[in-house]
């Protein structure tokens, strides 16, 4: 065990916390409340527990030295943020005292209440929380893993720090034919990110006098544009009145980079495939659980954490719980959703704590600010029902440059001093008082 004084700077000013941190081989530690994944919801849970039950009774499985805010990549990939504004050293998000153990896990043993981790520790927990989020496949596109210059053949993907740079350089250097937006057939985090790259493109080819030549096209493997019927609505509305083609049930399985070239299957007709030529071309990965959650006795059959949907609790082990994209929770999996979550679980577990039934119930509520310019955005919020559970008494389906503002720079603030600090449970209490207790 090695106490570690991890710095970093922020603004100008040195910032200097202390974590314990383990790298020694196979030692066994003990920890009331043990979270894997240093994500979002990680973060969020290590926080509010630290609070419920004192520091050292917490511990937080992490191998990543960087934690990133992801929705702001959508305006990395645009152009408007920087990548390093979108994260910050891990030691400075763990909640000081916490155990911060650097590693990945390797195995979970949810029958004798151990974790194994790929540095060789044992760590018996009484409560375990994952928050291990998914794993995105770019390798199981063909062609794209032998690719290693992505800027030189004009591809991007704001799904991963390592491509969202290529994204902006993709679309500066777009000079005429097609700009190519895919999205897979899987679940993925964040599923209005492939269209609002696609809406910002658009609107940088208008700006920059080249969209006359440019046709914007967006291949997804959805029946529909958007799931919720109302944005939908709204959505197509804006794809027809700027020339923006949408190709349904289309599904990305091969690029053939040296041709710029994208292959996609017909998922109507199966097997069937199309060659679309491309200038720029923005990739969404299939994704799927992790491989952790899929190879134990935590998963259900889709290898996804399998959680009660209104307590978040397991539905096999009453002493698991999960958090975010890694559960098998059927709503959209967003940093939003994670927010709301994070209240629902840390209200389950106390009660838990006191030998009483869980009585607060999530209802799936879960948000993604469509971004569909420069300076507008359509807010969509919605429920377990797939019905809209909006926050403003106003109709969200309009473009709103209010609701852009609140992307752009109000919520990055919310996500860094409340949600990882466990004092931001999600906009349902506001909802109430905008909504007279309504809603």
């Amino acid at each position: 065990l090695t106490p570690g004084k991890y710095c970093h700077r922020t603004a100008g000013i040195g910032v200097c916390r202390l974590h314990t941190s383990s790298s020694s081989a196979s030692s066994k530690e003990h920890y009331k409340v043990l979270v894997l994944g240093g994500g979002t919801g990680g973060i969020a849970m290590s926080a509010r527990m630290k609070r419920k039950l004192g520091a050292e009774n917490v511990a937080i499985v992490e191998t990543s030295e960087m934690h990133y805010y992801q929705p702001i990549w959508t305006l990395v990939g645009a152009g408007v943020k920087s990548v390093a504004a979108s994260g910050r050293p891990t030691a400075s998000v763990i909640p000081p005292g916490v155990k911060w153990v650097k590693s990945n896990v390797r195995e979970i043993d949810p029958d004798t209440h151990t974790v194994r981790t790929d540095n060789g520790m044992e760590i018996s927990y009484q409560y375990l929380i994952v928050a291990l989020g998914l794993q995105l496949h770019y390798e199981k596109i063909k062609g794209l893993p032998e690719i290693d210059d992505w800027e030189e053949f004009k591809i991007g993907s704001n799904y991963s720090v390592q491509t969202v740079e290529k994204t902006w350089s993709a679309l500066q250097n777009f000079k005429e034919g097609n700009a190519i937006f895919s999205f897979p057939n899987t679940p993925v985090k964040c599923a209005g990110a492939p269209q609002k790259i696609m809406y910002l493109t658009d609107a940088y080819l208008r700006k920059t006098g080249k969209r006359a030549t440019a046709n914007v096209m967006y291949n997804t493997s959805l029946p529909v544009l958007f799931g919720i019927k109302k944005y939908a609505d709204a959505l197509w509305e804006i794809v027809k009145n700027r020339d923006i083609q949408v190709n349904l049930r289309h599904n990305l399985v091969e690029v053939r980079a040296n041709k710029q070239e994208a292959v996609f299957e017909n998922l109507d007709n199966p097997g069937e495939t199309e060659v679309f030529e491309y200038e720029m071309l923005h990739v969404t990965p299939p994704m799927g659980p992790s491989p952790v959650i899929k190879g134990s006795s935590l998963a259900d059959e889709g290898g996804w954490l399998d959680v009660n949907k209104e307590t978040l609790q397991h539905n096999k082990y009453p002493n698991v719980f999960g958090i975010g994209d890694c559960t098998n929770l059927p709503t959209a999996k967003t940093a939003a959703a994670v927010a709301a979550q994070s209240s629902i679980l840390d209200r389950t577990i106390s009660k838990v704590l006191k030998n009483e039934k869980p009585d607060t119930k999530y209802d799936g509520y879960t948000s993604c600010p469509l971004v569909t310019s420069y300076s507008k955005v359509i807010l969509a919020e919605f429920d377990y029902s797939g019905q809209p559970l909006e926050t403003f008494p106003i109709d969200q389906s309009k473009e709103r440059w209010t609701m852009y503002q609140m992307k752009a720079d109000v919520m990055p603030h919310l996500y860094w001093h409340g949600l990882l600090k466990g004092f931001w449970g999600g906009p349902g209490p506001i909802r109430k008082i905008l909504h007279l207790g309504m809603k």
